[in-house]
C-alpha cells in the first residue's frame, strides 16, 4: 500500500502509519484556508482547559501530542527524550509545517517496531503515559488518530462559530 507521500508501507504499523497520516491530511484542509486572524481569535473564552480556547491553541496541543505519542513510544526502546514545547503558530501554513515535521518523527520512530512489537497484553509492561494511563504502542497510535479527529471536529466547529460571529476572514 502506497502512503499519501508516495511511500509503500506494509503490515501493522504501515497500516497505523498510512491511517496517522490519513488523518493529518484531513486536519490539514481544514485548517488551510484560516485566516491568521481566525487562527489567532479566542473562540471558547469560557473553558478552563487553556488547549481550547482558540484554533491556534488546540493546534499547539495537537501538534506536540503527536510528538509526546512518539517519544513515549521510543522510550521501550531506551531513555525517554524531552518532550516538545507547546509552540503557539501565528499562520495555519506554519502549523501545517509542525504537522508534517511532527508526522516525520512518528515514521521514523514507529520504523524501529515490527509488527509483533504494537501488541503487549501484560498490563506491567504496557507504556506509561504522562496523563497516567498505560497503553501498548497499538493502542496508543490508535489514541493518537483518534485524537487527531476530535480535535479535527473541534476546528470545524469553531470555525461555524467564527462564522457566525463575522470573524472567520
Amino acid at each position: 500500500m502506497e502512503s499519501l507521500f508516495g511511500n509503500v508501507r506494509t503490515g501493522a504499523v504501515g497500516a497505523i502509519l498510512d491511517e496517522y497520516e490519513r488523518v493529518i491530511a484531513a486536519l490539514k484542509v481544514v485548517i488551510a484556508p484560516i485566516s491568521d486572524a481566525a487562527l489567532v481569535a479566542v473562540v471558547d473564552p469560557d473553558t478552563e482547559d487553556p488547549n481550547c480556547k482558540s484554533i491556534q491553541a488546540v493546534m499547539a496541543h495537537v501538534v506536540r501530542s503527536g510528538y509526546t505519542y512518539a517519544i513515549v513510544i521510543n522510550s521501550s526502546k531506551g531513555p525517554i527524550a524531552p518532550f516538545h514545547d507547546r509552540t503557539y503558530r501565528q499562520r495555519a501554513a506554519d502549523f501545517m509545517t509542525d504537522l508534517d515535521a511532527m508526522f516525520a518523527f512518528n515514521v521514523a520512530s514507529l520504523s524501529q517496531f515490527q509488527d509483533a512489537e504494537l501488541e503487549e497484553y501484560d498490563v506491567d509492561k504496557k507504556l506509561l503515559v504522562p496523563w497516567g494511563q498505560r497503553y501498548d504502542i497499538e493502542q496508543l497510535m490508535e489514541h493518537a488518530i483518534v485524537h487527531i479527529l476530535r480535535h479535527r471536529r473541534q476546528i470545524e466547529r469553531f470555525l461555524r462559530i467564527l462564522e457566525v460571529e463575522g470573524l472567520l476572514y
